[in-house]
């Protein structure tokens, strides 16, 4: 049977592009559904501010008149400005178990890459680093998060089959909460206090966290500079994610370290975990999937860790220490079981070095790939 390619143009191929993977992993028990609202979002170009400075193509591979793949193609231009290479993204990838599709999903971006100048393709990444990116590797019978992809096992022998290499992984770590804060971390902790002239800043509500909201995008931009493809948030961007998604933040996950002169010094966001909650509300918070939301940040054993950054003068000095034991010590108060650290860079081991105080088993790798075109 021949796949046939087509490029989404209308909403309604675009919803059928969004929900084209409630239909690939049905039943699975890992997967975790994305909410459609927001997955319609960032593929307009009026709502999403990084088409400031992307272009981007989707496309739908069918067989029959039933879709059997998808694919978009991104170039970033500021990222290619910044890190002075020219390649195109590839994200929002999913496929059957037929090598014929997987080819000719990512040949189209290759084409389409190539037309535009570029030379090489790279992914899955999205339109920032605040997208999904990274294929799954290892962990494929792990519960995923509502931060990272999931996908199926044969994903990457279909990248490796057509030429696609790795460029940068990512590992992800389960953290068990301890029934006490470690000595030595606890020791770290205290020290940083005194001598850094540092100060923990705790929230009772959402809304007491946003005059510091824009300090602590500031502080990932300047933390996350040098991170692969990383490219700073305008403010366009950070406007809509502050809108977005602080008035849902659990203000006891949040810790913010305040400098001697009330300068943000770093910050972690964790959440409860959503997972199984998104699962119940299969994309969609109405009429019912609301009721899954609250009950998850209400009560909930689990935790994910969705954003932290050190500023950059501080990075190395215990900060980080400080606010995981801030964080633990909440922790152990509200009865949580273990973390999920989300995607942390293979070679970021400062990050890496924040679990060696606690109980942590690696459990998960992601990968972008990439694959250099020919002329």
């Amino acid at each position: 049977m021949k796949t046939n390619i087509q490029e989404v143009k209308s909403k309604k191929d675009l919803k059928k592009f969004i929900r084209f993977p409630f239909d690939l992993y049905k039943n699975n028990p890992y997967w975790i559904p994305p909410m459609i609202h927001s997955e319609l979002q960032t593929f307009q170009p009026k709502k999403n501010p990084a088409f400031d400075y992307c272009d981007a193509k989707y496309w739908l591979a069918y067989r029959e008149n039933i879709i059997v793949g998808r694919i978009v193609g991104i170039i970033n231009h500021r990222s290619i400005e910044i890190w002075k290479k020219k390649n195109a993204r590839f994200g929002w990838i999913d496929f059957i178990d037929d090598f014929e599709v997987s080819k000719i999903l990512l040949e189209t971006v290759e084409n389409w890459a190539k037309s535009k100048g570029m030379e090489a393709v790279h992914g899955p990444l999205g339109f920032t680093d605040m997208d999904h990116e990274g294929m799954l590797i290892e962990g494929f019978n792990e519960l995923g998060t509502l931060a990272t992809i999931y996908n199926h096992t044969y994903y990457p022998i279909h990248m490796e089959s057509h030429g696609y290499v790795k460029d940068a992984d990512w590992m992800e770590y389960e953290v068990k909460v301890p029934t006490s804060i470690p000595e030595k971390a606890e020791k770290i902790a205290q020290i940083v206090l005194e001598r850094k002239k540092i100060k923990v800043l705790k929230f009772k509500k959402s809304k007491d966290l946003l005059p510091y909201a824009h300090k602590l995008f500031k502080v990932l931009n300047e933390s996350f500079v040098n991170l692969y493809s990383f490219v700073s948030l305008t403010d366009k961007q950070i406007n809509l994610y502050v809108k977005q998604y602080f008035p849902n933040i659990v203000p006891d996950f949040v810790k913010v370290l305040i400098d001697e002169k009330d300068e943000v010094a770093g910050f972690v966001i964790a959440m409860p975990s959503l997972s199984r909650a998104m699962q119940k509300t299969k994309g969609r918070m109405l009429p019912f999937g609301f009721i899954h939301f609250l009950k998850a940040l209400k009560s909930n054993k689990y935790i994910d860790l969705y954003l932290g950054a050190i500023r950059p003068d501080l990075q190395g000095k215990g900060a980080d220490a400080l606010l995981m034991t801030e964080l633990a010590k909440t922790c152990i108060e509200r009865g949580i079981i273990s973390a999920e650290t989300n995607p942390e860079l293979e070679e970021n081991v400062k990050v890496q070095s924040h679990w060696k105080y606690f109980e942590s088993r690696q459990h998960k790798r992601r990968r972008c790939y990439i694959k250099y075109l020919s002329r």
